[in-house]
Order: structure tokens, then C-alpha cells, then sequence
């Protein structure tokens, strides 16, 4: 659905994008994640075809954006980062004009308006300028303008950067409820988004491909993977007698809570061990965790090694 080989785009000296070859199948959320100034909006707009690429190639539903443009254009619904329109127009103003500018007129342009404001729950601002609205409601004027015309494949740069709590929790909730029907794109750096919202996850630092995997599998990358961690308080145990057992690699108590880490050894399981040592001492623990691995851990590992290398 969305397919891009070595696409790089240079300004004079710098290169913001480096050879990047990504692809995200039908049905898919695919995350683009990485640090401030990554790469990830400059290659998304290549993708819209906003910006012509200095070299490779990218197809959005097996089009070439450069040679197809119009035809990978209708199979695009694209919501630029901070979401622009224009801000002198009503949001029904805006969305008529999206209309338009997708040739949907007469019956199924009013059928598609009706189903996307209702869907957006845009009923009450249909009347507002836009300049005027919340930021969570511009978002959610961008994401109806993205797909008023229906398209099978979504791109959504930094969709809830900026957003309060409740309006992130909305919008991911919208996404949530497309991503059934439709195949999508989400640039983000908020690595709360990728357990949200996305299946796959490839990571870009210094305009390059540094990973690509599902969220689960960067998480068993983390050296948290499968450790266990407790909070025991007034308990006495001592590092030594956890450190005694046979599975265990290694210790850490947080300096802030006291709360404890206990890393396994490669292929060995700690929670039953762990366990048993606590009821053997006769510890009350308030809360006993299996760690599945830290997405943080493992972000900054990639990106921050690989700006050393770049650096280097």
C-alpha cells in the first residue's frame, strides 16, 4: 500500500533522508518513529509528493508518485504535521472546498460530508472559523479532510503532538476505529503512540533505517525483557540473597521508591524463583511485575547509537 526504495532527499550538503526503503502492507499501522529533525516529515511528504526526491523511489497503492501523481493522490489521504487549512473558512466552508478539490460533487460528495462530520463529531463546529478552534478540534478537522474522499491508505504526521491529554486519548481513538478500514502511516517521536496505536514500527535517525520490527519484538531488544521487578517496602531483602539465586544476572533498586529489578540470566525465567524466595522470607510485596521490555531503552540505544556513529 505504501512503498518507498532508497528514497533520499538532499539539500546541498545535508541529507535529510538517506536511502530509505520502507513498506506498510494493507491493514497495517505502521509507526515512523525517531528523534526531532529524523527524517520522518520530510520523507512523508515525498510520499504525498509534495517534495521531489533526490533519488529512489516511492508508490502509494502500486502508483509512482512522480510518474502518477494524480492517481496515487486519490489514493492518499494525507494530515500534514500541525494540521494547516485555512483559517478565514467555516469548517463546513473547508470541508466543501476539500470536496471540490477531490471532484466529489452531487450525491456522494453530501453523502461523504454527512458520514465524516458525523463521524468526527463535527456537528456543532460546522459554523466556526477555523483559526478559531482548539487545537484538538483543528486535528480532527484534519483527519475529515484527510479522508472525505475515502482512501485506502492514511498519513498522519505527528497527528496528537501538542495535544492535551484528553484530546491525544480522541484523536487516538478516531485512528484506532480508521485503522480497520484502511492501511496507515503515523509519524510520531512520542513513543506512547507506537503501544497505542501501531502493529510495526521502523525507526529512522540521521535521515537512515535503523529498525524495523513490531513493538514487541524492539521491546525483547531491552535488557528489561523478562526481568522482574517488585516493590516490597520495609521488606529488608537484601540484594545478596536475590543476587544468590541461580537465574538471576544482576540487581537494581530505584533510589527514588526502592522498588527492585531483577534481571535473568539469557534464557532462564526469574518470576517463580523471585517468588519463592519472597514467600520462603514471608514478604508481603504490594506489586509484582513481569517486564515485557522498555520501547524507551531501546529508542534511545538505536538513534542515540547511531548518532554517534554519524558523529564519528
Amino acid at each position: 500500500m505504501i512503498e518507498t526504495n532508497k528514497l533520499t532527499k538532499c539539500y546541498g550538503h545535508l541529507t535529510a533522508v538517506d536511502a530509505l526503503s520502507i513498506y506498510a502492507e494493507p491493514g497495517q499501522v505502521l509507526g515512523l518513529l525517531g528523534p526531532n529533525g529524523a527524517g520522518k516529515t520530510t520523507a512523508m511528504r515525498m510520499i504525498a509528493g509534495f517534495l521531489a526526491p533526490t533519488a529512489g523511489t516511492a508508490h502509494v497503492c502500486g502508483y509512482d508518485v512522480r510518474k502518477q501523481p494524480l492517481e496515487a493522490k486519490r489514493a492518499l489521504g494525507y494530515l500534514p504535521e500541525g494540521a494547516p487549512s485555512y483559517g478565514e473558512m467555516t469548517v463546513r466552508e473547508f470541508l466543501l472546498f476539500i470536496l471540490r478539490v477531490r471532484g466529489l460533487r452531487s450525491d456522494v460528495g453530501r453523502r461523504r460530508f454527512d458520514e465524516v462530520v458525523g463521524r468526527l463529531q463535527l456537528e456543532d463546529a460546522l459554523h466556526v472559523s477555523v483559526e478559531t478552534l482548539s487545537k484538538g478540534l483543528r486535528r480532527r478537522v484534519g483527519l475529515a479532510q484527510a479522508i472525505l474522499h475515502d482512501p485506502p491508505v492514511l498519513m498522519l504526521d505527528e497527528p496528537t503532538d501538542g495535544l492535551d491529554p484528553n484530546q491525544k486519548h480522541t484523536v487516538r481513538q478516531l485512528i484506532d476505529a480508521m485503522a480497520r478500514e484502511r492501511t496507515i502511516l503515523i509519524s510520531t517521536h512520542l513513543l506512547e503512540e507506537v503501544h497505542a496505536l501501531c502493529n510495526r514500527v521502523v525507526i529512522i535517525a540521521g535521515g537512515k533505517l535503523r529498525a524495523d520490527a513490531t513493538p514487541a519484538e524492539l521491546e525483547a531488544r531491552s535488557r528489561y525483557h523478562g526481568a522482574v521487578s517488585f516493590s516490597a517496602p520495609g521488606s529488608g531483602l537484601s540484594q545478596e540473597m536475590l543476587g544468590r539465586l541461580p537465574q538471576a544476572a544482576g540487581i537494581e533498586v530505584d533510589p527514588l521508591d526502592g522498588r527492585v529489578t531483577v534481571f535473568p540470566k539469557p534464557g532462564e525465567r526469574i518470576l517463580e524463583p523471585v517468588e519463592s524466595l519472597l514467600r520462603q522470607q514471608g514478604l508481603e510485596v504490594s506489586e509484582i511485575q513481569l517486564e515485557r521490555g522498555r520501547l524507551d531503552e531501546v529508542f534511545r540505544q538505536i538513534t542515540l547509537g547511531a548518532e554517534t556513529r554519524g558523529n564519528a
